[in-house]
């Protein structure tokens, strides 16, 4: 099989131009992905190659274009909504939440909402508080949508034709630190299994759960630990919700023991409901408690140091994984 070295960004752009390309019904509005290419510069060129109908640029109101989109998926388009930023989508919440997430439930499984809503989320570039938090966990509360993070470039390019296959929404959160960076892209059939987590490296000591920008963090953790004996298991969660317990917990109770790896705040975080599901269903098999590498309670700091002292670094999840094995 042909593979091709290319970066997350052109993954996911084309993603977006074969799947524009393959199926009348699907077109791209946010803010600036049209003329400007994206925020970032996901969507360059693809005004040019399908026009202002298929590629709109939409005003700065999220609560709108949102809810546009959730209104063409209803009469039967695939809409692909793009977000700037996960702190941006809080103003159109009222659309997600109350609109999308609810209506095949409210009428009585009559009316489906194929929409894909896209967004950058996470801190690293120095983006400021209002620009960089992680609150993907918030959207895997919600019932009625699917929440999914790519970690890969495959996943960038595999996980957008699956959601735009799915009849019911989707919601894919785009790390701003990922964008930039480079994979193996092969030439075959890519759609993925966002049913199931992917194991990203094997290991017999400990299980490193991670998604998203994390994985970064828990693979070169697994590195520098691998050469003191070390061994850890790597798990990418892929689908944030529905979480594919099965895979998660089936490594613990090989390892018999838990790091969580998360980008979000500790309190009322992804990370205390992976901890509840691995105490739930597999308390016996632990040998130690989990541990958990979060975000500091704190707005994202500007400053470059201030930013990296808050956010889970590789250091840090070296650590937890230490005092998990002991």
């Amino acid at each position: 099989m042909n593979e091709k070295r290319v970066t997350y960004r052109e993954a996911l752009r084309e993603a977006l131009r074969e799947a524009l390309a393959g199926d009348d019904r699907v077109f791209l509005m946010g803010e600036d992905v049209g003329r400007y290419g994206g925020c970032f510069a996901v969507s360059l060129g693809l005004l040019e190659e399908f026009g202002p109908e298929r590629v709109r640029d939409t005003p700065m109101s999220e609560s709108a274009f949102v809810g546009a989109g959730i209104g063409a998926a209803l009469a039967g388009m695939r809409p692909v909504v793009e977000i700037m930023t996960v702190n941006f989508s809080l103003l159109a919440l009222d659309q997600i939440l109350n609109n999308a997430a609810t209506l095949l439930h409210m009428s009585g499984g009559q009316f489906n909402v194929p929409v894909v809503i896209r967004m950058a989320t996470g801190a690293g570039r120095q983006l400021a508080a209002q620009h960089s938090h992680s609150l993907e966990g918030w959207y895997a509360h919600i019932p009625g949508i699917r929440v999914v993070a790519p970690a890969t470039v495959e996943d960038a390019r595999g996980m957008l034709p699956t959601a735009l296959a799915d009849p019911d929404p989707v919601l894919m959160f785009e790390h701003v630190s990922l964008y930039s960076t480079e994979g193996e892209l092969g030439g075959a059939d890519r759609q993925v299994d966002i049913d199931r987590a992917a194991i990203r490296r094997p290991g017999r000591d400990a299980t490193l759960i991670a998604y998203g920008g994390t994985l970064v963090a828990a693979l070169a953790a697994a590195e520098e630990l691998s050469g003191e004996g070390i061994e850890v298991e790597v798990i990418d969660l892929r689908t944030l919700r529905p979480v594919d317990d099965a895979t998660v917990v089936g490594s613990v109770r090989r390892t018999h023991r838990a790091v969580i790896v998360d980008e979000g705040w500790r309190s009322g975080s992804l990370s205390a409901e992976l901890s509840t599901r691995i105490t739930e269903q597999a308390f016996y098999e632990l040998d130690a408690g989990i541990e958990r590498v979060c975000t500091a309670e704190v707005p994202i700091p500007y400053a470059r140091h201030l930013e990296e002292a808050a956010l889970p670094q590789p250091a840090a999840v070296v650590e937890a994984v230490r005092k998990a094995v002991g």
